[in-house]
């Protein structure tokens, strides 16, 4: 039993001995005299140390195109200030790519002059009721707070310096620049607004077709451009068309086919049907530039493929020419 009891105490000793164990690193067994609490050298308290500054990190000051609102080239996707991309008629800097314009922004910056706008009366109905995956009066409504336009076609009237022009441009952001009913009665009173004071008429077209939620009622628009254009031909009245990225379906078969002159701007997709449904139809792969401006210039189906840089000055020569102006440079 005694043993027992013993046996503790002496584990005890030998822990007090371990924890007393002298440095044998130093012989004289002398504490070092330099070193305070807390980790405080000699001669140094927490009051009168020196407190580490802050860094700065140095910056490079931003960029225009970080600072303002910017755009996003469509096709070498490098970055343009919108500042950038207006006074360059909204073509990037960097590729030459045509980016879109809307329809409100083209024709002011190809009147000089805008005496007044047409059509703003006629508002959209919905005679068939239709609903696809939304009803047809919900889709117009944001159609309309979208793009701030009423419809997809706007008209106005002015001048091209010292010329009286109709104008009128198809906006593809307004449910891509369809045409219903309204859009047919814009350019119907366009038409004969040219036909009354003998002006000519320029219609920038960018459509994807007849709006299919208004039926047979849009497909009826074809028609009744067609004869509106007819008149301006028997009267003599010049129409010139500017085709821009996209025009297809209903637009391409009627307005848009049916100018005296027909510009196209560079690499611009003109057709009837689309290039994936005539694939799917003919079982062959089209190879680019099919259904490119380009590519239909040289099967004449436009006369002249024209830098945006260079549009207004194009239109104003030919107009001048086929109106008998004599001075066109005046």
């Amino acid at each position: 039993m005694s043993q027992l009891v013993d046996k503790p105490l002496m584990m005890a000793n030998n822990m007090t001995d371990t924890i007393t164990k002298p440095d044998m690193t130093n012989p004289n067994n002398t504490e070092k005299n330099n070193v305070e609490p807390n980790g405080n050298t000699a001669g140094q308290s927490w009051f009168n140390r020196s407190v580490p500054g802050i860094k700065q990190q140095l910056t490079a000051p931003l960029t225009a195109v970080e600072t303002e609102p910017s755009t996003k080239c469509s096709n070498c996707h490098s970055m343009i200030t919108n500042t950038a991309l207006i006074f360059n008629c909204y073509v990037c800097p960097h590729c030459d790519h045509h980016l879109p314009m809307s329809a409100r922004e083209r024709l002011h910056w190809i009147l000089d002059q805008v005496d007044g706008e047409l059509g703003q009366e006629f508002t959209a109905k919905d005679p068939l009721r239709f609903v696809d995956s939304k009803p047809y009066p919900k889709r117009m409504s944001e159609a309309q707070e979208k793009t701030g336009e009423s419809e997809a076609l706007i008209v106005m009237y002015g001048k091209l310096r010292n010329l009286d022009v109709v104008a009128c441009a198809f906006d593809f952001r307004f449910m891509g620049g369809s045409m219903g009913s309204v859009v047919g009665d814009r350019f119907v009173q366009a038409a004969e607004k040219a036909l009354e004071d003998k002006v000519p008429l320029v219609c920038f077209a960018a459509s994807g077709g007849a709006r299919m939620q208004e039926g047979l009622l849009s497909l009826m628009q074809m028609a009744r451009t067609a004869a509106a254009i007819e008149r301006l031909r028997i009267a003599g009245v010049p129409y010139i068309v500017v085709l821009t990225n996209p025009v297809y379906g209903g637009v391409t078969a009627s307005l848009a086919m049916l100018g005296d002159i027909h510009l196209a701007e560079p690499k611009a997709m003109i057709g009837f049907a689309g290039k994936r449904v005539i694939e799917q139809t003919v079982r062959e792969t089209l190879e680019e530039p099919f259904q490119r401006a380009e590519f239909l210039l040289e099967h004449g189906v436009v006369d002249e493929v024209v830098h945006r840089h260079q549009l207004i000055d194009t239109i104003y020569r030919l107009l001048a020419k086929l109106c008998g102006v004599p001075n066109v440079n005046a």
